[in-house]
């Protein structure tokens, strides 16, 4: 005849019993929204925003070919630096930085007008509005300079 063991219950015992279970801040949904942005992401490149000025503000004016694609650029410039502007509500920007992310987002949503040289006027006004936006963006230490 075999002897066997008895079968033992396993039961976990919680060391706090009173603590609730945890349960995840987001669902399966909103995770995977997350994941996406996250993964779209990429950092701001202060360099091209500068050089993007520098190709709209210099001494020669854009290419007319080039203009159209230099104007979307400086429009996602002036996005993202309006985004930095305001992210935390902690440390809302300052007058001067609203104002300058308020008169971006009024150039944002304008058409580009068919004239090359009412859209170069376009795209330097975009220009002056981001340069300054960034000037300041730095000097509150919301973003770093080009090293």
């Amino acid at each position: 005849m075999f002897l066997t063991a008895p079968v033992l219950e396993k039961r976990v015992v919680s060391p706090m019993p009173n603590v609730p279970k945890w349960t995840p801040p987001l669902d399966p949904d909103a995770l995977r929204h997350v994941l996406a942005r996250v993964t779209a992401w990429s950092p701001l490149d202060v360099e091209a925003i500068f050089d993007d000025l520098d190709t709209t503000i210099g001494n020669q004016p854009p290419p007319e070919a080039a203009t159209p694609a230099l104007v979307e650029r400086l429009r996602t410039h002036l996005t993202r630096l309006s985004t930095i502007a305001e992210a935390d509500a902690k440390f809302p920007p300052t007058d001067e930085i609203a104002q300058l992310v308020e008169r971006g987002r009024s150039m944002q949503d304008a058409r580009l007008p068919a004239d090359h040289q009412q859209a170069v006027g376009m795209a330097r006004c975009m220009a002056f509005v981001a340069s300054d936006l960034v000037e300041k963006l730095i000097e509150g230490r919301y973003i770093k300079d080009v090293a």
